[in-house]
Formats: C-alpha cells, structure tokens, sequence
C-alpha cells in the first residue's frame, strides 16, 4: 500500500515553477511627476523625463516576483519656468552636476488589494539612500503593440521628505509658512514593454 501511493505521489505532476519575465521601461510613454507647496498657497507641479530601467514580476505570483530597477536623469527637471529649474539644478537643490541621478531599486511587495501592492525599495536622490514604500495601482491587462511587442502599464506613488534627502533649502515668509514645502508628493506612470518570443 505503501509502495503503491509513492509511485502516486512521485506520479503527481509538480507544481509550476514562477514564470518571472522581464519587462522595460519605456521612457517616451513613461512619466515622473513631483507636487511640492508652494508659499502655503498653492502646489507646483514638475517632472522628468523617463524613467528608464525594467520591471520583472510573474503575473500569477506578482508579490513574490516583483522587481525593479529604475532610474531618472535629474538634470531633466522641467517645472515651466527656467529661472526656477535653474535653482533646482544648483546645489540649492539636487545639485544635477553632482547627483545626476534618482534610482530606485524595489527589495519587497506585498499585496494591498485587487490590482493594488505595497513596493518597498531603496529610492537614492542627491546621494542619500533611504527606503520607501511605493502604492502601485496595476498592472494593467496586456496589450500587443502594432510592432507586435507586449505592453502594460501601472502607476505609483509615494509621499518623501525633502530634508531627508539632504534638500535643506528653506526660507520662511513674513508671516509664517515656508517657501518651498517640505513633503513632496511623487507620482510615476509607467508603460513597459517586452519583445514578442521567437520560437
């Protein structure tokens, strides 16, 4: 009896192995935008070109399998007015010459509902590392391009701290209030994209 459910057991098919494929970003349909306070009265908004980097995951285990590996050219800020990206480029700011670079690089996810997960990594900015927590919405379903690539897309968000970057410019007003905010709130969308499998 014994010998007879081995062999059943050794019969049994094993369990599928995760299918993690590889994903990249596509920078020309991908977006990083930042809010930030302005004079306590309104919120400027402005982004950067990209990102760029890849996105791996299995679509049946997306928690388990989720990586990745992005990265913004800072000297690419853009908040439609010169004379204030001029200032953000210094080393007012993020100080481009120096830190051309924002990466991000994931450690963990863990699910936080339908189509909804917790992305946890390293996000370096003006050469200090600190750990984040992205809220991703997606993926979304996929899509074959007219080139017959594979697309889908998702969006993340998270809110940082300035100060914590090393981002100390700080001027008050006469009657209280800072200039410039210090909680910034990032947005990302991106597509990503995979060549189709040539068999």
């Amino acid at each position: 009896m014994r010998a007879a459910l081995l062999v059943l057991v050794l019969a049994l098919p094993a369990p599928a192995a995760a299918q993690a494929l590889s994903w990249t970003i596509d920078p020309g349909h991908s977006n990083a935008e930042f809010s930030v306070r302005h004079m306590v009265v309104a919120n400027v908004k402005g982004q950067f070109d990209g990102p760029a980097g890849t996105v791996t995951f299995d679509a049946k285990d997306i928690p388990g399998t989720l990586k990745v590996d992005a990265t913004i050219d800072a000297r690419t800020i853009n908040t439609r007015n010169p004379d204030r990206d001029k200032d953000l480029k210094s080393a007012l700011f993020f100080d481009v010459d120096k830190y051309p670079r924002i990466t991000f690089k994931s450690k963990r996810a863990e699910a936080a509902g339908a189509g909804r997960f917790k992305l946890i990594g390293d996000l370096t900015m003006h050469g200090v590392t600190k750990e984040v927590t992205l809220d991703v919405e997606g993926p979304t379903q996929t899509i074959t391009d007219i080139w017959g690539s594979a697309r889908m897309g998702a969006t993340a968000k998270t809110v940082v701290d300035r100060r914590e970057y090393g981002l100390l410019y700080s001027h008050v007003l006469e009657g209280g209030g800072a200039v410039v905010g210090n909680e910034v709130t990032i947005t990302i969308d991106l597509e990503v994209t995979r060549q189709p499998v040539k068999e």
